[in-house]
This record gives C-alpha cells, sequence and structure tokens, in this order.
C-alpha cells in the first residue's frame, strides 16, 4: 500500500500568518500609544514642574525686592526725605532668572495705560483716621453715606451708632468705634462696596488696562471714556505719622507754642544770626499760630532761611504727628481735598511741580501758589517730609513664567526701614501693563 504525507493547505497557512501579523501590529500599536501617553504625561509633569519653579523664582524675587526697597529707604529715606526715583533702579531688576518691579505711581499727572515705576509714598495720601468729613467728602465716587460710616467706624464715642445696621448683615458683626488699622478694613465698613473702594482700577496698579475700559463687556464696569477712575484705595493711608524729634534725638520746636518762643528765637540765632532773628520774631508778633506752615509766611522768611530750620519746628508737643499730607507728592485729587487748597488751586500746585522739582527741598515754594489764607487753612494739614514708603513688588520667573505681587509698608520713623504690613496681591491678577506683558510672551516665544 502506498504511503501519503499530510500536506497542509497553504491558504490555512497564509490565513495563520496574516492573524499573528494583525496581533503584532496591534500590540505594536499599544506599545506606541503607552509611550505616547506616558511621554505626554511626563511632558505636562515637567512643565508643571517648571511653571511651579518659576513660581517660586518669582516670589523670591518679590522678596529680594522688598530687602531691596529696605536697602533704598535706608540711603535715601532718612530724615523724613522722599527718595528721587533717579537715586534708584525700579524696572526690570534681575534676581537669578527672574525679574521684579517697583510698581508706583506718577502724582504729577493723572493715571494712563502705561504703568510708572518707583516707591510709593503714604504721606501722599489721606489718612483714614484723622481726615476730617469735608475732606473725605472730597474724595471721587464716595457717598455722604460712605463718608458716615467711616467717621462712625473710627470713632471711640459713636460705639453704638450703626450696630443694629451691622447685625442684619451676613455674617454679622459691630461698629469698631477704633482706629482703622489697615486700609483692607474697609471692607468691613457699611456702605463700602467694590466699586466704591476699587473703581475701575479691579487690580489695584494705578493703569486703565483693557477690561477697564470696555463698557459692559467685562468686568468690571466702566464708563469707557478712556481714563482709569481708581477708587478710595488710591487715595487714603493708615500709616502716615512722623515723629515730633529732631535729628539728635531732642524734641522738635513747637511754633504754636508761646512758652517755646525763647528756644525759636535761639534756634534762629544759631542759624540766621542775631539780627536776622530778632526781624524774625518782630515780623510774628504776639499771635498764635496753628502750624507750621503758617509760621512760615508770618516770619516772612526766605525759602533759603526756612528750609535751614523746618527740619526742627513742629506744631504739637506730642511724640508723633499722624496723617499730615506731603505737599510735594499728594496727588491732584487728594490736594483738592485740603481746606484752603481745593479744586481751585490743587491743579497750579501739580503744575508747578513739574516745572519746579528743584523747589521741593520744603514746602516754601507753595508761598508761590497761595496767598496768607489759604495757607492758613491749609497749613494743619500740611508736611514736606514722608516716613512711610509703599514698595508694591511684581516680580515674573524665567521666561516670563511664575507671577507674583506683594505690597509692603515700611516705617522709618526710628531711622531705619521697618516692615508695618505685607500683603500678597497676585490674586488681584496682572498689573504690570500691555509693555511687560508683551516683552513676557516674547520670552515665551524665545523660550520654544
Amino acid at each position: 500500500m502506498k504511503s501519503h504525507r499530510y500536506r497542509p493547505r497553504s491558504g490555512l497557512l497564509r490565513s495563520s500568518r496574516g492573524s499573528v501579523l494583525i496581533i503584532v501590529i496591534w500590540i505594536c500599536l499599544g506599545l506606541v500609544a503607552l509611550t505616547v501617553y506616558f511621554a505626554s504625561s511626563m511632558t505636562a509633569e515637567m512643565r508643571a514642574a517648571d511653571n511651579r519653579v518659576n513660581e517660586i523664582a518669582a516670589r523670591q524675587a518679590a522678596a529680594g525686592g522688598a530687602r531691596y526697597a529696605a536697602y533704598v529707604l535706608s540711603q535715601f529715606a532718612t530724615a523724613g526725605t522722599v527718595p528721587r526715583r533717579e537715586d534708584y533702579v525700579s524696572e526690570e531688576l534681575p534676581v537669578g532668572d527672574a525679574r521684579f518691579w517697583f510698581l508706583g505711581r506718577d502724582n504729577d499727572q493723572r493715571p494712563a495705560s502705561d504703568p510708572v515705576f518707583g516707591l510709593g509714598d503714604e504721606a501722599s495720601k489721606l489718612n483714614l483716621n484723622t481726615a476730617t468729613r469735608s475732606m473725605l467728602e472730597g474724595l471721587p465716587g464716595i457717598t455722604p453715606e460712605v463718608v458716615d460710616a467711616i467717621m462712625s467706624w473710627r470713632s471711640r464715642n459713636q460705639a453704638d451708632f450703626g450696630d443694629s445696621t451691622y447685625s442684619r448683615l451676613d455674617p454679622p458683626r459691630t461698629n469698631k468705634a477704633g482706629p482703622f488699622e489697615s486700609v483692607d478694613e474697609l471692607r468691613l465698613v457699611y456702605g463700602a462696596t467694590l466699586d466704591v473702594i476699587l473703581g475701575e482700577d479691579t487690580n489695584r496698579n494705578g493703569v486703565m488696562d483693557e477690561n477697564e475700559n470696555d463698557g459692559d463687556e467685562s468686568a468690571p464696569r466702566d464708563n469707557l471714556d478712556g481714563l482709569i477712575q481708581p477708587g478710595l484705595l488710591e487715595y487714603v493711608t493708615v500709616y502716615s505719622r512722623q515723629p515730633n524729634t529732631r535729628a539728635d534725638g531732642s524734641r522738635r520746636i513747637n511754633v504754636t507754642d508761646q512758652q517755646r518762643r525763647p528756644q525759636l528765637t535761639r534756634l534762629l540765632e544759631e542759624r540766621l544770626g542775631g539780627q536776622r532773628a530778632a526781624q524774625i520774631m518782630a515780623a510774628l508778633g504776639p499771635g498764635e499760630l496753628r502750624s507750621v506752615a503758617e509760621f512760615m509766611v508770618a516770619s516772612r522768611m526766605t525759602p533759603e532761611e526756612f528750609a535751614q530750620v523746618r527740619a526742627d519746628l513742629s506744631a504739637s508737643n506730642s511724640s508723633s504727628v499722624q496723617g499730615l499730607i506731603n505737599i510735594n507728592t499728594a496727588s491732584e485729587t487728594v490736594l483738592a481735598c485740603i481746606p484752603g487748597i481745593g479744586i481751585e488751586n490743587a491743579s497750579a500746585l501739580v503744575a508747578y511741580r513739574l516745572t519746579n522739582p528743584d523747589a521741593l527741598t520744603s514746602m516754601a515754594w507753595i508761598m508761590q501758589i497761595l496767598n496768607r489764607g489759604d495757607i492758613t487753612r491749609a497749613g494743619p494739614y500740611l508736611t514736606d517730609q514722608s516716613y512711610q514708603f509703599c514698595a508694591d513688588v511684581v516680580a515674573v520667573g524665567r521666561g516670563g513664567r511664575g507671577y507674583c505681587r506683594t505690597r509692603t509698608i515700611f516705617d522709618m520713623t526710628r531711622g531705619t526701614p521697618r516692615i508695618v504690613f505685607q500683603q500678597d496681591l497676585t490674586a488681584y491678577g496682572w498689573a504690570l501693563g500691555a509693555y511687560v506683558r508683551q516683552w513676557r510672551r516674547d520670552a515665551k516665544e524665545n523660550r520654544t
């Protein structure tokens, strides 16, 4: 019998091989998908880590900015002097790969679309704890009801005023009947809504951003006039206070105190000579004075003479004086709130400051604008010295990634910088304007 060897069919063999190939392809596709998935996850994790690193770098740069501000103040803000912007660098300072800016204000011009850089002067604002009712009523966007609530909040003699109103709020609270401890405490005052406190400047940078000039298209609501309308926070402070001591630690001479006239005479004799001192004391006469500014005009001293004795004079016997407004740095809006200045003189004072920057060594230059009666009325609220400064530090990390903003208030009444308040403003959003934002975008494009 003839045997037959088994021979598989060729079609079945090819079918088997094709199935194996398909399985292998699917396995390869699965491996590729897993590789792509893990690569994408690793890329996302790497970018997240990079963003986190740059956020930390930005925060460290902001901290470095605060330390640099303390150094600037220790060098250029002694004895009530306001540092000039040309004395220090305020834009794009490097800290490693990060950069920081001092976000400031130009009180000689109305806020525009470009940010201003530099340290801020707290004495250029109205003090919530000392400003009179009429001064507060002069602020833009404020209502008489809010002024009443502010006056009640800070007054120790009206502890029960408005308590029934505050008790109905959610959460309920009581009227403080004590001094403001920070400007953000306005959020607790009845009637002080965010529209009143922030105005159109919701990111608190003093600059008109895109969303602050588009009507109701996006928050905040604005009037499309091409100008930023800030709220109360732009014009008020609680930190302005100057010591009533001279450079050697002795008490300043109170020009309003008749019993201090012999000390005043000796000071004038030391600085200006006996004959000139006698002329000045004769010009003062026996009348009462209310302020250093009134002494300045009553004495008929020249600006040069007044500058020689200004740091030795005061209008109080207290250890410090709170709430005086620096005539050399206050904005037109704040100046217009001061009795004796008002709207009619505020713009003239700002214009003079712009054209005569070298005259701002004391307050004597105001005699070029204001008459004696105006100075007499305004004098109790004026100074030409500042001891509290704001460092609004905005920092950006490497390649435009990472963002941080901190606001620090420094007190110089003891001669060295001392932090009395610090606040994180990062959540308020981008504050450096369109120019730096474009720089940030360009940095990202170059990085990629």
